[in-house]
């Protein structure tokens, strides 16, 4: 009977904390991201040099009392959930856990508050609020088409980072190390500039050969931009097609995006 009764009130718990398909779960979403956006405030009212000598006592004893209030509601996860260590290396556990820290290691170390807009990274909570968890999986989605990507993408930058610095030195040699072609490190900055298509203008080459060279590359910055978006929208449509939606957050590791039959957590095994 003690058991069932504890059971009862971790469920409770993990409704209104991780769910917002409740009334209580709403009210507690809401009011926690008012707490996150008036603790972002206060650090930037704070950060003002003549906001700070006038309130800056009355900032220190807010940041303190948002601190411990947000550092109630992270325990408070780890307790509503039956596997807290999933939920402590998962991507909001880690954003939650960085929205406290600084608060703490600014009393060992200097100016680490200011790392306290980090909070605003917890916004994205307002995503499950409104009941838009498929934002919170298109994240996901994201991330997977990404990391698809990243061999593709790492052998492209490689071949550009060749291309720059055999223009780059090609330049310094047209140009005769002058007009800004100072030395090789110097030609490949610029080179890096051009085909990036930035064009700060700061360097620039004079000779007829150099200004060839120049649109050349100039030509080629315009298909660099285009291939690294090919290769992760090929990936995007790849993944699109294989995925499917879930939205329901797993009472054991926190964790969303299970698919909409599943029965159990596909990360920890949990009975959804």
């Amino acid at each position: 009977m003690e058991q069932d009764t504890k059971v009862t009130w971790r469920n409770k718990l993990h409704n209104i904390i991780y769910e917002s398909n409740t009334v209580a779960g709403k009210i507690f979403d809401v009011a926690l991201l008012v707490l996150i956006i008036l603790s972002i405030v206060v650090v930037m009212l704070d950060s003002i040099q003549s906001y700070h000598q006038r309130y800056g006592e009355l900032f220190h004893i807010l940041e303190w009392s948002f601190t411990f209030l947000f550092t109630l509601e992270y325990l408070l996860r780890l307790i509503s959930i039956r596997k807290p260590l999933l939920y402590v290396t998962s991507f909001f556990g880690i954003i939650d856990l960085l929205a406290i820290l600084p608060s703490y290691l600014s009393v060992f170390v200097v100016g680490a508050q200011s790392l306290l807009v980090l909070r605003a990274l917890r916004l994205l909570r307002i995503f499950r609020i409104f009941k838009l968890t498929h934002f919170l999986t298109e994240i996901d989605f994201l991330q997977t088409a990404v990391s698809s990507s990243l061999k593709k993408i790492t052998v492209f930058m490689m071949v550009v980072l060749f291309t720059v610095i055999i223009l780059g030195s090609v330049m310094y040699l047209v140009e005769n190390g002058e007009n800004g072609f100072a030395s090789i490190p110097d030609s490949i900055y610029w080179a890096i500039v051009t085909i990036t298509t930035v064009g700060y203008g700061d360097i620039a080459p004079v000779t007829p050969v150099g200004k060839f060279i120049a649109s050349i590359m100039m030509f080629i910055g315009y298909g660099i931009i285009a291939v690294p978006t090919g290769i992760v929208t090929n990936e995007m449509v790849n993944a699109t097609r294989s995925r499917k939606h879930g939205h329901e957050t797993c009472p054991g590791c926190g964790k969303e995006g299970h698919d909409r039959d599943a029965v159990h957590c596909k990360y920890c095994g949990t009975l959804l």
